[in-house]
């Protein structure tokens, strides 16, 4: 959004403020429509991604522009409800949904527009497939994840990582501007507050103010992505743990251009490896050493990059899950004291997986470290545990035994944590999440939202 087009919806904003009670006893509007729990739309609209959670807000704003966000955002203040924000949906434990309260609904926000030939400007619920879908074959890219369904605005103000983003940095990096409404219920973009954007660049989530535009700038895509895959089965704990130690050392030496994960099921571990470059000995290093001992190993061919990249969209449907960070690293030392107990817990339990995934590269700019909030760069792995399910009945007993894994972690003082893959068991979240950001963010927040009318949890409160 330019200036001229920010001046005219403030312009807009003014006049409509003067009208707002009016809104709110009549609950109608062209720019947001309210749903409760009668309504046919409400059911739909308040499920996200993850089948396991299921709340209940006392009313659901379907904003259909900005306007609709100040609309409801002042309808929220004046009846007293603690707001959350839903673009995509697929916050891991349900943060786009409270009980009570009022969600704001972004997901008719998708517009997309190009400014000039690197940039782009989107709306907040565009999805990683729409984004991915208009920038490839115009030959661009947006450092983002691989899921198809995520939403490109909570990925963004949590940080953003995925599979290139050791040589293009994480999603917030390419961050250039956002537009968004206060909990004032005033519209702002960030250019008028550089210390906001810098707050929105991987501490934004539902903390400060409701982003309903972005716009980033793109650069030129590679051409095509190779993928190469290393199993071995029945794989002992002693095994899986010296694969698992071997990986580390070998991943640190691969080039910008790769990004590689290692996982453990319990019975089998699996390597991935892509790259989006050309090959060189320590990527032929990496394969030789362990194609010799798999069981399985298959080589891709380099695809066109928006033909591999489908590989990696996952599910688009919601499903049950829990999927958790299990702590970000600098090496396989911070973890080697509990990683047999670890191993051992989740050899117990089929259907929960441990999986490692390579950072560090341009992550470490100490540019972009200055200029966002994300407070991890030092650390060059991020780790995520995993569980699936179907039967209802299985939920409690995955949550537990997911829990018992993840106090191995914090036994070994793992704090560290990536605010896009939250745990409602952190204790200390803010800490984990945020790290020597916390108190800066804390005051971008007491000066958006001193009432914390942003809530719900794992929000900042001042």
């Amino acid at each position: 959004m330019g200036l001229t087009g920010l001046a005219l919806l403030l312009h807009k904003v003014n006049a409509m403020n003067r009208q707002v009670s009016y809104h709110i006893l009549q609950n109608k509007s062209e720019n947001v429509d309210y749903f409760q729990k009668d309504a046919a739309q409400y059911e739909i609209l308040r499920k996200g991604f993850n089948k396991r959670i299921n709340k209940y807000p006392k009313i659901i704003a379907l904003c259909k522009n900005t306007l609709g966000v100040v609309e409801a955002v002042q309808y929220a203040k004046a009846n007293n409800l603690l707001v959350t924000v839903k673009s995509g949906g697929h916050s891991m434990e349900g943060f786009s949904c409270l009980d009570g309260g009022m969600v704001i609904n972004l997901s008719l926000l998708n517009s997309m527009q190009w400014i000039d030939a690197n940039t782009i400007r989107v709306g907040v619920a565009c999805t990683l497939k729409q984004i991915y879908e208009k920038l490839i074959p115009a030959g661009k890219y947006l450092p983002g994840g691989s899921c198809q369904s995520v939403g490109i605005g909570g990925l963004t103000l949590g940080g953003g990582y995925g599979l290139m983003s050791r040589n293009y940095g994480l999603t917030c990096d390419s961050l250039l501007e956002a537009t968004g409404v206060t909990a004032a219920g005033q519209i702002i973009n960030t250019k008028e507050d550089p210390e906001l954007l810098w707050a929105l660049k991987g501490g934004g989530n539902g903390n400060m103010a409701i982003v309903t535009e972005m716009t980033f700038s793109v650069q030129k895509a590679p051409a095509t992505m190779q993928s190469f895959k290393f199993r071995n089965r029945d794989a002992g704990i002693s095994t899986a743990i010296e694969i698992c130690r071997q990986w580390f050392a070998l991943s640190k030496t691969l080039p910008l251009t790769c990004f590689s994960a290692f996982i453990f099921n319990g019975r089998s571990t699996y390597i991935l490896l892509t790259n989006v470059g050309k090959s060189n000995p320590e990527v032929q290093h990496f394969i030789n050493t362990f194609k010799r001992n798999a069981t399985k190993f298959s080589r891709g061919r380099a695809l066109p990059l928006g033909q591999a990249l489908k590989a990696y969209y996952g599910e688009s449907k919601p499903i049950t899950f829990k999927n958790a960070s299990a702590g970000l690293y600098k090496s396989f030392a911070e973890i080697e004291p509990v990683i047999e107990q670890v191993f051992n817990l989740i050899k117990k339990k089929p259907g929960i997986m441990y999986q490692v995934n390579t950072l560090g590269g341009k992550i470490q700019s100490p540019l972009w470290e200055k200029n966002s909030s994300f407070a991890h760069r030092d650390c060059i792995y991020f780790s995520e545990l995993q569980a699936y399910w179907e039967s209802a009945s299985a939920t409690r007993g995955f949550l537990e035994h997911f829990e018992r894994i993840q106090q191995q972690f914090a036994a070994a003082g793992i704090k560290a944590q990536y605010r896009n893959y939250p745990d409602i068991n952190f204790k200390n979240w803010a800490e984990m999440y945020y790290g020597k950001n916390l108190q800066r963010l804390l005051a971008v927040k007491r000066k958006y939202d001193p009432g914390n009318i942003f809530g719900g949890p794992q929000t900042l409160n001042v």
